[in-house]
């Protein structure tokens, strides 16, 4: 943790307050949620919603995510559907982003939802993000607190060290969950599912039935997280190693990685895996390494959302893999 930064706040009552003035008055507060920890700006300012792209060096307008302390405050933006009821009433507050269609009087800025008649919504299970949100007394758009394509950050400090033009960030600790939430598309005739995340594939289906994929890229233009780069360590990935080569750093899995690897989980356990993945792959990423060597991490369960956030990040440098 960088003690020193005074950017960095601890998230006491006190600071949460000055964080909700600071965004009601056109500023940006990086906050963490159960997922990662988010930029965020009032959601209705369309001045404030462009300082978000320039922070990030976003290189194109896609939409971001707005934060809702509540389904009810939700429900002013977007359209909700039965299925957009029961998936909200199952695993909201929680790592579940669902993209409806936006009211026509929606107040949340158009720059926010990338000029879409879309809308990507969620209620984050976190209490200093729900403070937050309470205190600016508006929905929050709050992309992940990073440099565009880079690793997502999972404390405070990784924020102060990726984005040195933020001003205040509010330390929460380290995030509980440590990966994206799960989006799901419920514009279409079936509901697609975007981006895996911090709410299973299996969870959402026991609601939704099979999830289709997108079937073009306007689809998967309606989410954050979706483009083929992202994620990325300045190191390249190579993945389904077995072992690392000389010069390459080990991210490792299970009670079968080698011991002087960086593991995610020495249990195998994949919940653990997921919430140790950015913050050590961004430990790995230094320069006496050429590389970082990944084990296999199995697809079951968040399994599904590490592959996919690892696999993003090495299309950076092609596919690369044990041969």
């Amino acid at each position: 943790m960088i003690q020193s930064d005074p950017r960095i706040l601890p998230a006491s009552a006190e600071n949460i307050a000055l964080a909700g003035e600071s965004i009601r008055q056109g500023g940006l507060v990086a906050f963490p949620t159960e997922t990662v920890y988010g930029l965020g700006a009032d959601a209705t300012n369309e001045q404030s919603v462009a300082q978000i792209f320039a922070a990030k060096e976003r290189p194109r307008f896609t939409p971001l995510i707005i934060h809702f302390a509540a389904t009810q405050a939700a429900a002013q933006a977007v359209d909700f559907n039965a299925l957009a009821d029961e998936l909200a009433e199952t695993f909201w507050p929680g790592a579940l982003t669902l993209v409806l269609p936006r009211r026509r009087d929606c107040a949340v800025s158009f720059l926010a939802g990338a000029g879409l008649d879309t809308l990507a919504v969620r209620v984050p299970n976190h209490p200093v993000a729900q403070a937050l949100i309470n205190e600016a007394a508006c929905p929050i758009a709050a992309p992940s607190a990073n440099r565009s394509g880079t690793v997502s950050p999972t404390t405070a400090a990784h924020v102060a060290e990726n984005l040195p033009g933020v001003t205040v960030v509010l330390d929460g600790g380290a995030c509980p969950l440590g990966i994206e939430s799960t989006v799901i598309d419920l514009t279409d005739e079936f509901p697609v599912l975007l981006r895996p995340g911090g709410v299973t594939r299996e969870e959402v289906e026991t609601l939704t039935g099979p999830l289709a994929k997108p079937e073009f890229a306007g689809q998967a233009s309606k989410s954050p997280g979706t483009r083929d780069r992202h994620y990325a360590p300045g190191l390249p990935l190579r993945l389904n190693a077995e072992s690392a080569r000389s010069g390459e750093a080990l991210l490792g899995f299970g009670p079968g990685a080698p011991k002087d690897a960086a593991n995610l989980s020495p249990t195998g356990d994949i919940v653990e895996a997921a919430a140790n993945l950015f913050a050590l792959i961004r430990a790995l990423d230094r320069p006496e390494f050429r590389a970082i060597a990944v084990m296999p991490v199995p697809e079951t369960g968040l399994g599904a959302a590490i592959n996919d956030r690892l696999r993003r990040a090495a299309a950076q440098y092609g596919d690369r893999r044990e041969p």
